[in-house]
C-alpha cells in the first residue's frame, strides 16, 4: 500500500466533520472572542476555511510564504463555506496525484523569505491535518460559549446525539 493512500480518507472525514462545524458559525458576530488573546470568531472561522489549501501547497509547491499569504478579513459563512470547499478540493486532488516519493521533498514555511521550519512534505501533511483538527476543536468552544449547537464530530455531542 503507498504512504499517501491512508491519509486520503482521514482527511475526507476530518473535512466532513470541519464543514459540519463551519456551516454553524454565525455571520452576526464575526468580531467576538472569548478573551481578549483569543483570535476574533471570523478570523478562527477563516483559518479552518483556508488550512485544506495548505496540504495542496504542501504537495505542490515546496514553501509557503506569510508574505504572499492572504490577509484576515471578516466573511460570510456561505463565502468561508465556498472558500472551504474549493480547498478540501484541491487538497484532495494534491493527494490522488501524490507519490510516495512526494512526501520526501523537502517543504519550507517562511515568513517574509526567513525559514521559520523545514520538512519533508509527509511530515507537513500530517502536521496540517492534525492543525485542523486542532483549531476546528477551538471553533467548536466557541460555539459551546455563544450557546450555538455543537455538531458530532467524533461522536454525540450534547446537542446531536448520533446514536
Amino acid at each position: 500500500m503507498s504512504l499517501v493512500a491512508p491519509i486520503i480518507p482521514e482527511f475526507k472525514h476530518e473535512a466532513e466533520v470541519t464543514r459540519r462545524v463551519l456551516e454553524r458559525v454565525p455571520n452576526d458576530m464575526g468580531t467576538w472572542k472569548p478573551h481578549e488573546k483569543s483570535f476574533p470568531l471570523a478570523h478562527l472561522a477563516q483559518l479552518v476555511a483556508w488550512m485544506p489549501g495548505w496540504i495542496a501547497n504542501a504537495l505542490t509547491e515546496t514553501e509557503l510564504d506569510f508574505k504572499t499569504a492572504p490577509k484576515y478579513s471578516i466573511e460570510k459563512t456561505e463565502t468561508l463555506l465556498a472558500l472551504f470547499d474549493e480547498n478540501v478540493k484541491a487538497a484532495m486532488a494534491a493527494l490522488a496525484k501524490a507519490k510516495d516519493e512526494d512526501l520526501g521533498v523537502m517543504w519550507a514555511l517562511k515568513n517574509n523569505g526567513q525559514v521559520l521550519f523545514s520538512m519533508p512534505r509527509g511530515v507537513i501533511v500530517r502536521q496540517n491535518i492534525s492543525h485542523l483538527v486542532h483549531h476546528r476543536a477551538q471553533l467548536g468552544l466557541y460555539l459551546r460559549l455563544l450557546d450555538l449547537p455543537v455538531p458530532s464530530m467524533y461522536g454525540p455531542t450534547a446537542d446531536e446525539r448520533t446514536f
